[in-house]
């Protein structure tokens, strides 16, 4: 059985407040997962802890009204609405690019640092995800 449906279905049946509590209840299901494993899971799932409780956040009011501007030679700066940075640097942190060395997300900022020989590249891929530019 894929693992993903059934820790999703558990994060909505249960207030599941810690890793530990999500990995008992899976190993109760038959699933013996290491802590580090399951945060991978998480994290592709876009599941982040919300208010106390683990979550799984939907990315697409992050993707709209999304500025793109290169800080030249290996930055790109992104700017959103207040409370969406976050969200949209895990989204980024989920699908990088060769070239995308890491982000870092602020409230309503992400700063994107990257190789230098690699602006336009990352700058691209970023667009797209963000929906075609």
């Amino acid at each position: 059985m894929d693992l993903d449906p059934l820790i999703l279905r558990l994060l909505e049946a249960h207030p599941i407040a810690d890793q530990t509590d999500l990995l008992a209840r899976l190993a109760a299901e038959g699933h013996d997962l290491t802590q580090s494993t399951l945060s991978r899971r998480l994290k592709r799932l876009g599941v982040q802890k919300v208010q106390g409780r683990y979550r799984r956040v939907e990315m697409a009011p992050v993707l709209r009204d999304v500025a793109v501007a290169e800080a030249p030679p290996n930055l790109l700066v992104l700017r959103t609405a207040p409370g969406f940075a976050q969200a949209l640097g895990l989204r980024l942190d989920a699908e990088p690019v060769p070239g995308q060395v890491g982000t870092l997300a602020g409230d309503d900022t992400v700063f994107i640092a990257v190789l230098p020989d690699r602006l336009a590249e990352v700058k691209a891929h970023v667009e797209r995800l963000l929906g075609g530019r």
